[in-house]
């Protein structure tokens, strides 16, 4: 694994421990919606996230096809550029469903 590879791994697992660290003891999208801050900067991590995964080599990416690069980086682009038309349903199920287990599966390509 390239050093630079590793390190953008790192710095997803960093934007993902934020992310559920900013999301803890909220009980669904209406209150994350409401929680302006927190939702803002969970949001500000999932740009840092598709920002990472952007700068992974491709070699890296091609030997990992089980992690969906491409749909990571396009809601990336959702958050930046349609902000204000985010559904707060949808970030609150890939915060439930998608995010813990795109932390082990980065885990465990680490540790490899």
């Amino acid at each position: 694994m390239l050093i630079k590879d590793k390190h953008s791994l790192e710095s997803i697992i960093e934007a993902i421990d934020r992310i559920l660290e900013y999301t803890s003891g909220i009980k669904s999208a209406d209150e994350l919606n409401e929680d302006y801050r927190n939702f803002d900067a969970t949001m500000m991590n999932f740009i840092v996230i598709g920002e990472m995964a952007d700068k992974l080599s491709d070699n890296f990416k091609n030997h990992h096809p089980e992690i969906e690069w491409k749909k990571i980086k396009g809601f990336r682009n959702i958050v930046a550029h349609d902000y204000f038309g985010i559904d707060a349903e949808e970030v609150w199920q890939i915060i439930l469903n998608k995010i813990p287990k795109l932390r082990t599966d980065i885990q465990n390509i680490i540790k490899a």
